[in-house]
């Protein structure tokens, strides 16, 4: 089979076509944002990649042309797909259709931590000898890939919120009807597709309907929104996890920073060690550690593999020690996750500095939605440099000028290192938070950082 995917360079889509190319299908693609490291990745397993969306690309006509969610209707392949009559499904329709179904899949939702559970629970099951296939929002370092197709029977998916296509406003979720499904979280996000917060609560429900009665929900004890949903409905055998007592799962640190956790269910309980920071962290553990049971991994194996976890790419990764300076790079992009991230680094690494430079890129955020939420969010940090893109609210300098002289807001990325450079002194630790490129800052303060003076 010939399948066209229009949108391949972003992670979801780059993954399906991947496991398309592992299933033995021809894969061609095309993409306004053509360019490493995803372009060469494709472009190792023999994918040809079209710059731009013009209709050529579909002359040679494919059996399938599969169409990512940024796309809509006026782009001229969308248009050209639809005007020639080909056979076009989503992303995660195809997924679905041609590589879930018939498997134990294990779905992954929330609206933080999906990357690092998703991770953590593929590599469990990989250190267990089950060999999963799996499609992740990110490039867990164990593996060096977003995807793969693995061996029967189990898949584990980060099950994403956002809508399916310009043709299917439904969950990505939904199509992927998950034998094991793990509720990390729940909160407002996503200001350009969800009203509100019963919107998503809404589309959850819809995921919870797809879980057979024989199936298994692994949900946060803790979460009052994940609670409200469960109660409109829930048909399957379901378990709690928690860092508080009471839950059907608990775990909790066994030293004063972080290095070291205990995770237990019943009669079982296991210690160790691991690279891993933060209580957000541990609940991502433990939400894994529970949803690999389903699959007959002992908490045991389960602990001691975590032990051997190397991370996520972007998920608080250290990406440099340059002049005495900890560099490093995190997607966090939501209030929570920053509160989050700061509050692991701060318990990891008492008594030194952290410096935390953020650029708000998603919508919710320069919607305004999380404004007086993100000052309280980045309150814990010893500097805050904020990168202010064009378009975001009218209240978002005044809402972060409640930081006082411990933020800098900057319109320029140059502007940014040469103020953080003047800053930074051996021995702190500079978290870079972004959902995209950040105008290289990272990689550029880094290089400045490591010159002569």
């Amino acid at each position: 089979m010939h399948i066209h995917i229009l949108g391949i360079c972003g992670t979801f889509m780059g993954g399906v076509a991947a496991l398309a190319r592992a299933a033995g299908h021809r894969v061609t693609g095309s993409d306004a944002n053509v360019y490493p490291p995803m372009s060469t990745q494709l472009e190792s397993l023999g994918i040809d990649i079209h710059e731009g969306y013009s209709a050529d690309a579909l002359t040679d006509a494919p059996d399938c042309v599969v169409i990512g969610n940024a796309l809509s209707r006026g782009n001229p392949a969308v248009e050209a797909v639809l005007n020639r009559g080909l056979p076009y499904m989503s992303g995660p329709e195809w997924l679905e259709k041609f590589v879930l179904r018939g498997r134990h899949v294990m779905a992954v939702a929330g609206t933080h931590g999906k990357t690092t559970t998703s991770s953590m629970l593929a590599w469990i099951l990989e250190d267990a000898g089950l060999s999963p296939g799996f499609l992740i929002g990110g490039i867990p370092a164990n593996f060096g890939r977003s995807a793969r197709y693995g061996e029967a029977p189990y898949f584990v998916v980060e099950a994403d919120e956002y809508d399916t296509a310009f043709f299917d406003k439904r969950a990505k979720f939904v199509h992927y009807r998950p034998r094991t499904l793990v509720l990390n979280n729940m909160e407002y996000d996503h200001a350009d597709i969800y009203p509100d917060l019963d919107a998503i609560i809404w589309q959850f429900h819809q995921l919870m309907r797809t879980v057979p009665g024989n199936g298994r929900v692994v949900f946060n004890a803790a979460d009052a929104n994940l609670r409200r949903m469960l109660d409109k409905g829930c048909w399957s055998s379901s378990e709690s996890f928690s860092l508080e007592p009471g839950a059907d799962w608990h775990a909790e640190f066994s030293d004063a920073t972080g290095r070291k956790f205990v995770a237990s269910h019943g009669d079982e309980a296991a210690e160790a060690g691991w690279q891993l920071a933060g209580a957000y962290n541990l609940e991502n553990a433990l939400a894994a550690i529970a949803a690999a049971h389903s699959a007959g991994v002992s908490v045991a194996q389960a602990v001691a593999a975590l032990s051997r976890f190397s991370g996520v790419k972007r998920r608080l990764e250290r990406t440099a020690e340059v002049a005495g300076v900890f560099v490093y790079d995190d997607f966090a992009h939501h209030p929570t996750a920053i509160r989050r991230t700061i509050d692991g680094m701060k318990t990891r690494y008492p008594g030194e500095r952290l410096f935390v430079a953020l650029e708000p890129r998603s919508n919710t955020m320069k919607l305004g939605v999380h404004d007086e939420a993100l000052v309280a969010a980045l309150a814990a940090a010893d500097h805050v440099a904020v990168f202010r893109p064009e378009g975001v609210s009218a209240g978002f300098d005044s809402a972060l000028a409640g930081l006082g002289e411990q933020v800098a807001i900057y319109r320029q990325y140059d502007a940014m290192i040469a103020g953080l450079k003047s800053r930074l002194r051996p021995g702190d630790h500079m978290v870079f938070m972004s959902n995209g490129g950040f105008g290289a800052v990272r990689q550029k303060l880094t290089a400045a950082l490591d010159a002569p003076t």
